[in-house]
């Protein structure tokens, strides 16, 4: 369904450390800055990527928006939520743990990018 996700930040040294750091502990590898300013993610099949607003205005996250990363375990999760923590991540709702509704059950984690974007470690347990 998704091509990729992208996400401005207007200093993109800040966002580099804090994704560098949690997808390393999604087992995901350093980001790649291109010659446009751009760094890059690509992993699992999956693409994401962060820059400066084209339009030269200031980045700005989306209210009500998250975007959610697959992690293999709980203790995969814990270990992307600390790693934000320690690479300029703000703690945000409840400490990382199981919540069910709707039928479901799912171990998440969620945390404030640099840049304020919402992004959570989310596990399925079997």
């Amino acid at each position: 369904m998704f091509s990729h996700v992208m996400l401005g930040a207007d200093d993109i040294n800040a966002s580099k450390k804090f994704y560098d750091a949690t997808f390393a502990a999604l087992g995901g590898p350093q980001g790649n800055l291109d010659p446009k300013g751009r760094v890059i993610y690509i992993h699992d099949g999956g693409i994401f990527l962060l820059t400066k607003p084209i339009d030269g205005e200031p980045a700005s996250c989306g209210n009500g928006s998250t975007i959610g990363f697959s992690a293999k375990t709980p203790e995969q999760a814990d270990a992307w939520h600390k790693a934000g923590l320690e690479n300029g991540g703000t703690a945000i709702e409840d400490p990382p743990g199981i919540r069910e509704g709707a039928g479901m059950k799912l171990y998440l984690a969620y945390l404030r990018d640099p840049a304020g974007n919402k992004v959570c470690a989310m596990h399925r347990p079997g």
